[in-house]
């Protein structure tokens, strides 16, 4: 046995081994930071150590550290675990570990991204000629699209973006809703466009249509982008999208979908309908590691127009080996990458479109018990309408729901978070995991319960 192999087969028994310790553990992580830097030492060894013995140390050392994220009983953030075909088709990216930009250099990515990229688009009912990019995450997804409705704008403006860069050009508008999720203004913060300018929201996080076809008229000849959103962060409510699309295409405005987690309801025909008129948009942004349930670093950014991709994503080097049909390269900010369309097409390999409805069914039906249970709760009170995955509830006042939620994690049970939503403190689940169980939202249920009555 080589050091490899030793070092594999020590990282493959560690793996299973603590797979296999999530369906009873205790959600939070056992070992603070200073107590995970003890374990792993701080003094760079002399000399070398054998790989299966840095394998060990590692995965003795950070395993009491480590949050228990692919459990089915976390719902801290909008994160889903890891589909077993898709940790698999990770860890086999790790050891193929290609060079996954060009066509030319490896023919086997390319015709990976090519098949997932077409069954989304089928999936998630979007236009079938759009280009689809692999990104790190929805953030980068967002970037990308909003880069290439940036340079369409003011292309059309007559600013070359590319060749001029923005000093001196045309300013472009921004309008979004007041509860986007902050990864937009960190998007247009990075694309140097600024804060966005905010559309009013009702009381569940909606994009008010009358106050954006309001704000658009009459055209002023600006160029504009309108970022519209799919899944609020915490009430799970999704933008009207047939009435927000007509009022900006009335103002020539390029059209982007935030749709993080709640994108892929479009799969199911049982929550279709929270998506009805979305396909309209010129862009769209999603996460395949959170509703999908594939590893992290895997956004995807949906552009219509492959050419206004293209434009803006897009790079020439004379080494570099180009085809005629475009590379990958051409539709992320990225040069050097993992093979992230590899796990998305085993994962949707391994659910089928069937597969697929049924998961998000799944989620959404363990959202609504969760809300059920709650609003049974004395003093609780369920705040959102539960029409997606999200959740938000209080106990009371502000700090009442704090000592519920400090309580909660301190039993271990399950991992939920706080936030703060239309002012007030709030305990926020996210029901994103392939993984999570009847039995785990009613153990979860009753972690709260004690929470609460304690």
């Amino acid at each position: 046995m080589d050091d490899r192999e030793a070092a594999l087969q020590k990282a493959h028994r560690h793996a299973v081994r603590w797979l296999a310790s999530l369906s009873d553990c205790e959600v939070p992580a056992r070992a603070t930071v200073d107590e995970v830097v003890r374990a792993l030492g701080l003094d760079l060894p002399d000399g070398p150590t054998a790989p299966a013995e840095v394998v060990e140390l590692l995965a003795t050392a950070c395993e009491p550290g480590l949050t228990a994220f692919p459990c089915g009983r976390f719902y801290g953030f909008v994160v889903g675990g890891t589909e077993p075909a898709a940790l698999a088709a990770d860890w086999l990216v790790s050891a193929w570990d290609q060079n996954s930009v060009m066509r030319a250099v490896s023919p086997a990515y390319a015709a990976a991204e090519d098949i997932a990229g077409s069954w989304l688009l089928d999936l998630l009912g979007l236009p079938g000629t759009s280009a689809v990019g692999f990104t790190t995450g929805a953030t980068m997804a967002n970037f990308t699209c909003l880069a290439a409705a940036r340079d369409t704008v003011l292309r059309q403006a007559g600013r070359d973006v590319a060749r001029d860069g923005l000093t001196g050009g045309p300013a472009v508008r921004v309008l979004a809703g007041a509860d986007r999720h902050m990864a937009v203004d960190l998007a247009l913060r990075y694309l140097g466009l600024g804060l966005p300018e905010l559309v009013p929201a009702d009381d569940q996080g909606r994009m008010r249509s009358e106050a954006l076809r309001s704000a658009l008229t009459p055209p002023d000849g600006r160029p504009t982008i309108v970022v519209l959103q799919a899944g609020d962060i915490h009430s799970g409510a999704f933008d009207p999208f047939a009435e927000a699309v007509s009022a900006a295409r009335g103002a020539g405005a390029w059209v982007h979908v935030d749709g993080a987690f709640g994108l892929w309801a479009a799969a199911s025909p049982e929550y279709a309908h929270l998506t009805a008129g979305c396909a309209a948009a010129d862009s769209w942004a999603t996460d395949a590691h959170k509703t999908l349930n594939v590893p992290y670093d895997c956004g995807l950014a949906v552009v219509r127009d492959p050419a206004a991709l293209r434009a803006a994503m897009g790079l020439r080097g004379d080494y570099l080996i180009h085809h005629e049909h475009g590379d990958p390269v051409d539709k992320v900010p990225e040069l050097s990458r993992r093979g992230r369309a590899f796990p998305v097409w085993a994962a949707l390999r391994a659910f089928g479109r069937s597969g697929v409805a049924a998961l998000v069914d799944r989620l959404c039906r363990h959202a609504r018990t969760f809300a059920a249970g709650i609003a049974g709760i004395e003093g609780a009170t369920v705040l959102n309408d539960v029409v997606f995955t999200q959740v938000c509830a209080v106990f009371g006042d502000d700090a009442a729901t704090d000592r519920v939620l400090a309580r909660l994690l301190d039993d271990g049970t399950a991992w939920i978070s706080g936030s703060t939503w239309h002012g007030r403190r709030v305990m926020r689940i996210s029901v994103s995991n392939w993984s999570t169980t009847d039995e785990d939202v009613a153990r979860s249920l009753d972690a709260i319960r004690r929470a609460a009555a304690s």
